[in-house]
C-alpha cells in the first residue's frame, strides 16, 4: 500500500543539480572596454598644445610657404640678371649686395631691385584676391580680373589722365577707387551675392566688357603721346614702377592680410553650404562681405600700380590648392604663388626678345593654355569640371 504522504515529500524534493562535468558552461561576456575617440586631426597638420590652448599647426603648408619663400627669392637674383644691359651674373650679385662700383650698385638697387619688389607685390596681392573670390563664390573662373573689378581700376586710372599730353599714368590709389566702384556696379546688378556667386560671375563679365569698351573708347579720343604712354600699362608693366608705389602697396599688404587670412579660415566653412557654416556660428553675410571687400581692395591696388595684369589671379589660387591641399584656404601660398609668377614673367619679358614685352603680355599668353586646362580637369574630390 503506498503511502500518500510520502509521495508529497517526493514531489517536495528539488532535482539534483547536474553534475560540473555534465556539459561545457557558457560565462558571461566580459564587459568590454569603450573605444577611444576618432582621430580628426587633418593628415598634413601637427596639433600643438599648451596647457588649455591648442594649434592646429599645417605641416605641409608650412614646407609649401617655405619652398615658395625660397623660390622668390632665386627669382629675385635671377630678375637683377635678367636685362638687355650685358652685366654679367656676378657683377649683379656685387651691385645686389652692394659691393660693386657705384654705377653697378645703383642700377641694381635704384631701378632694378624696387621693379622687382613691386612686381613681386602685385603678384602678392592678385594671388590673395583670386583667392578670396574664388572661395566665395565656389567657382575656379571667378577672379578679379572676369569679373569687372580690375576693368573699374583700369576705367579710373585712365580717366584721371583724359586731357593731359604727357603720358603719365594718373595715382595708384585711382585703381582701389575705381574697383570699389565697378565691384558696387557688379553687386548691385547682380541682386547680391548670390548662394554661390553664379549670378556675381556672369553679371561681372557683361560689367568687364561694358566698362572696358568705354575705357578703349575713351583712349581711343586722346593723342598719340597720352594714349601711347596709357596703353602700355593697360596691358600691365612694372616699367618705371619704384618704391614711390611699392611702399604704400607694402602698407596695404601689411594691414590687409591679416584680415585675409582670418577670412580664409572662415571661407572654409563656407565650402559646405550657409546652413551648415551658420550652424558652426559663422556669420555668413558678415564674412561674404569682408572677402569680397578685401579681394576688391587688393586687386585694385594691384590694378592701380601694375595695369590690369591678367590670368595671375586665376592660376595662382589653383596652384596653390594642388601644392598645400584641399585641408584649408591657402590665402598666404596663393600671395606666394602669385608674386612667384610675376616675378618670373617679368625677369622673362625682359629676356625672350630685343625689347621688352610688358609682364601683362606674358601673363596672358602663358595664361591661356593654364585656363583650358583648368576647365578640363576636373575638381580633386568632386569630379566637376
Amino acid at each position: 500500500m503506498t503511502d500518500p504522504t510520502a509521495k508529497g515529500r517526493a514531489a517536495r524534493i528539488p532535482s539534483p543539480r547536474p553534475p560540473a562535468d555534465a556539459g561545457p558552461r557558457t560565462d558571461p561576456a566580459p564587459t568590454t572596454a569603450s573605444a577611444p575617440p576618432p582621430d580628426v586631426t587633418p593628415p598634413d597638420s601637427l596639433v600643438l598644445r599648451t596647457g588649455a590652448l591648442s594649434w592646429l599647426f599645417p605641416r605641409r603648408g608650412a614646407l609649401v610657404a617655405v619652398a615658395l619663400g625660397l623660390l622668390i627669392l632665386v627669382l629675385v637674383a635671377l630678375g637683377t640678371f635678367a636685362s638687355s644691359t650685358g652685366m654679367g651674373f656676378t657683377e649683379t650679385l656685387s651691385g645686389l649686395f652692394g659691393t660693386g662700383d657705384p654705377a653697378t650698385v645703383m642700377l641694381v638697387q635704384d631701378f632694378r631691385l624696387p621693379r622687382i619688389a613691386v612686381g613681386v607685390m602685385v603678384g602678392a596681392a592678385l594671388g590673395i584676391a583670386g583667392c578670396l573670390t574664388q572661395t566665395l563664390a565656389g567657382n575656379r573662373l571667378a577672379t578679379p580680373d572676369i569679373i569687372g573689378v580690375n576693368e573699374g581700376a583700369t576705367a579710373a586710372v585712365v580717366a584721371s589722365v583724359v586731357g593731359s599730353s604727357t603720358g603719365m599714368i594718373g595715382e595708384w590709389w585711382l585703381g582701389p577707387v575705381g574697383a570699389v566702384l565697378a565691384a558696387a556696379l557688379v553687386v548691385l546688378c547682380a541682386g547680391g551675392a548670390g548662394h554661390r556667386g553664379h549670378r556675381v560671375l556672369v553679371v561681372g563679365i557683361g560689367v568687364s566688357t561694358v566698362v572696358g569698351a568705354v575705357t578703349d573708347l575713351v583712349m581711343s579720343r586722346q593723342n598719340d603721346n597720352t594714349a601711347g604712354g596709357v596703353f602700355l600699362w593697360t596691358v600691365g608693366s612694372l616699367s618705371g614702377r619704384d618704391w614711390s608705389v611699392g611702399t604704400p602697396l607694402l602698407l596695404v599688404l601689411l594691414i590687409l592680410l591679416p584680415f585675409a587670412l582670418a577670412a580664409g579660415n572662415r571661407l572654409q566653412l563656407l565650402r559646405f553650404d550657409d546652413d551648415t557654416a551658420a550652424g558652426l556660428g559663422v556669420p555668413v553675410r558678415r564674412i561674404r562681405a569682408l572677402a569680397l571687400a578685401l579681394a576688391v581692395l587688393l586687386s585694385g591696388a594691384a590694378a592701380g600700380v601694375g595695369g590690369p595684369i591678367a590670368f595671375v589671379a586665376l592660376a595662382a589660387p589653383v596652384l596653390a590648392d594642388r601644392l598645400g591641399g584641399r585641408s584649408r584656404v591657402p590665402v598666404l601660398a596663393s600671395g606666394l604663388v602669385g608674386g612667384a609668377l610675376i616675378a618670373g614673367a617679368d625677369a622673362l619679358g625682359r629676356v625672350i626678345a630685343p625689347v621688352e614685352i610688358p609682364v601683362g603680355v606674358v601673363t596672358s599668353v602663358l595664361g591661356g593654355p593654364f585656363l583650358l586646362w583648368v576647365l578640363f580637369r576636373p575638381e580633386r574630390g568632386t569630379g566637376r569640371r
